[in-house]
């Protein structure tokens, strides 16, 4: 299995006056075994923001959605990748999942409500600002599905 890698770009959030903008890109092997790891980075890496506890596990619960669809819907191999986005100005949170399908993800549906699975784009309408899907950076194969929440007393 590959090797997680992770890169932080920019100075590290400041709980003060002032906060600087947070930027971290982590690429994970793209396997279901690696949620816990992309929630956890996640986690970590906005507890040192002036962000609500629930908007940090809003932010949470929707990255590992849409790291979930990459595996399940995107993943053909062993050595597939996914890369997850986080970043944080001082005006909003956007996260950003890539993978390297071309697949665009479906609108959310309506789910029986017996089933396991089948609501991740449910969640992250109801729960986001805005979301949606860019193209993959240059050079990559792909795309890149992602939120945004607007930080609290600022509107987007």
């Amino acid at each position: 299995m590959a090797a997680f890698t992770t890169r932080h770009q920019g100075p590290s959030p400041s709980p003060a006056d002032g906060e600087e903008p947070l930027h971290h890109r982590a690429t994970v092997p793209a396997h279901p075994s690696w949620a816990a790891t992309v929630r956890r980075t996640v986690t970590e890496h906005l507890a040192g923001l002036r962000l609500p506890p629930e908007q940090v596990d809003n932010a949470v619960l929707m990255a590992d959605e849409l790291f979930v669809n990459a595996v399940r819907h995107a993943s053909h191999g062993p050595t597939d990748t996914v890369t997850v986005i986080i970043d944080c100005t001082e005006h909003a949170l956007r996260v950003t999942v890539a993978d390297s399908s071309p697949a665009l993800p479906q609108s959310p549906a309506v789910v029986d409500e017996t089933a396991e699975s089948g609501r991740g784009l449910t969640i992250v309408t109801a729960l986001a600002d805005d979301w949606g899907v860019a193209a993959p950076e240059p050079g990559n194969p792909g795309k890149r599905v992602w939120f945004t929440l607007g930080r609290p007393g600022v509107s987007l």
